[in-house]
């Protein structure tokens, strides 16, 4: 039987990987990435984080050769395509669509002082009532980097895009962008329900800079001939779906409706909620984005905390208090220890400030040793207990702007991994915990299914997706989690 396949880009940091599932079953027929070893990022000065955009092309055109060799797929096999990027990047390109300079990525620093310094002449009610969010270091802000550093790049700029938009440009020869990804550069106003205006005017940008406006899920673009022959796809060929990774990753998990929560806990630790209504933190300590459902007529916002302090955590502890044991069995000896650590407390925040503490950064620390009856057993298992402990603390931010978290989906994956992570986190925020087999850029190609209309919806695309178990709140262990938390989040008190 002649197989058809649907092709899902994701394009992260560290490598472009790319995932042909098949229409029929919905399962991912192959999957590769390049490169296999860490992309480079570039840092010229402290702070700096750059990547060239041409790279991101060359990975995905290698991966992308890969599978469909390993399946014998040929370009009119492909139905659609969709991408998932790192999120808050800035590609700028000339008048011939050529990038101008390296990409300023999601980690790079420099524009904290350009977003403080807008939002402090835009004022507080209108970042946040419009933007939903501080300009702070997001895409915008680095545009502005750019304007006041580089005049004379910034005056050869024709289109300014996020990774994903490159890597569908590169595909189509065409330059265009979503309101999800607007939204996650700081550019769309919420109330106005368009790009803002006032903050391109504070940052000195020209409107014309900004690419069209095409939806997160329909037909974007076509392959271009040019790309065809690069990539062997077939001509004409739908882009029908984009999205930052964050939101891709929700996506992923079948995570659509007010409610729902998408969870990640590798170095660095994100919860990803959906809210129904025009939300925001007034202390900006998570962000606020347009979900990948949102429209016009239907209000999803994907609200993103993003905890710096998890996985590091977890394996500074491998690393330095048990490196001859697996983290599985770290686990087993956490678990030794009973809820609540026997009294040890840690805070995991030891991987730079925090949005969620008001970017204040109280390094990681270990409270409450007692050198007579603790062990490192107490240590491995506070340490966990912390991890989840900073979730639950910004869930509460989440559940102030008027989020319900009953559900929590999750890829067991990482923290995911240890059964006292994820029970610890089932008894202290009271949710159900759905572990899924999932994957960004098998997630990305369901997407492009929506977005052509080979499925008719979310659950017909994710009728496939695998739960691998379910963990439940144990009502009889909440009080012994609670005064854990209460106990942490006491100490926590201490050092804001």
């Amino acid at each position: 039987m002649h197989r058809q396949y649907l092709l899902g880009f994701d394009v992260g940091s560290s490598s472009v990987k790319a995932s042909l599932v098949d229409i029929d079953n919905g399962q991912c027929a192959a999957s590769a990435f390049y490169p296999e070893t860490e992309a480079p990022i570039k840092a010229i000065n402290s702070g700096w984080a750059e990547q060239d955009p041409e790279m991101w092309w060359h990975n995905a055109k290698l991966a992308l050769k890969k599978i469909m060799a390993e399946t014998g797929c040929k370009g009119e096999d492909i139905q659609g395509i969709g991408i998932s990027y790192q999120m808050h990047g800035l590609v700028c390109v000339d008048k011939d669509l050529k990038p101008l300079r390296d990409s300023i990525i999601w980690c790079d620093s420099r524009a904290v002082p350009y977003g403080e310094k807008a939002f402090n002449k835009l004022g507080a009610d209108y970042c946040l009532s419009h933007l939903l969010n501080s300009p702070g270091n997001f895409t915008a802000a680095k545009l502005a980097w750019v304007r006041e550093n580089e005049p004379q790049l910034f005056e050869q700029i024709y289109k300014i895009m996020l990774p994903g938009d490159y890597l569908a440009m590169k595909l189509s020869g065409k330059a265009n962008t979503t309101i999800s990804g607007l939204s996650e550069g700081i550019f769309w106003d919420f109330k106005e329900r368009k790009v803002s205006e006032p903050l391109l005017n504070t940052f000195g940008i020209n409107k014309d800079m900004i690419a069209d406006i095409v939806p997160t899920f329909g037909i974007q673009s076509n392959v271009s001939a040019e790309a065809a022959a690069e990539t062997g796809l077939a001509e004409g060929t739908p882009i029908s779906y984009r999205a930052g990774d964050q939101p891709n990753n929700a996506l992923s998990l079948n995570v659509f409706n007010p409610g729902e929560i998408a969870s990640t806990a590798g170095t660095s630790g994100v919860v990803y909620g959906v809210l129904g209504e025009v939300g925001y933190d007034k202390k900006s300590r998570v962000g606020t984005f347009a979900h990948v459902n949102y429209t016009d007529i239907q209000t999803r916002l994907g609200v993103l905390l993003c905890i710096n302090g998890t996985g590091c955590l977890n394996s500074w502890i491998h690393r330095n208090i048990a490196p001859e044991l697996s983290y599985a069995e770290m686990n087993e000896l956490a678990a030794k220890a009973p809820i609540g650590s026997d009294g040890v407390s840690i805070i995991p925040f030891g991987n730079g400030a925090e949005r969620v503490l008001e970017n204040r950064e109280t390094g990681c620390s270990i409270h409450g040793i007692n050198f007579n009856k603790h062990n490192r057993a107490h240590i491995i298992r506070a340490a966990q207990e912390g991890i989840v402990f900073s979730f639950c603390y910004g869930m509460e931010v989440m559940q102030d702007m008027g989020m319900v978290i009953h559900n929590i989906h999750a890829g067991k994956a990482n923290m995911f991994l240890s059964q006292l992570f994820r029970q610890t986190l089932a008894n202290t925020s009271g949710a159900t915990i759905d572990l899924y087999e999932t994957d960004g850029s098998v997630g990305a190609a369901k997407g492009a299914g929506m977005g052509c209309g080979i499925y008719k919806d979310n659950n017909e695309a994710f009728a496939s997706l695998k739960k691998l178990v379910t963990i439940e709140p144990e009502p009889n262990m909440a009080q012994q989690y609670q005064e854990a938390y209460i106990r942490w989040k006491t100490i926590l008190g201490k050092q804001l």
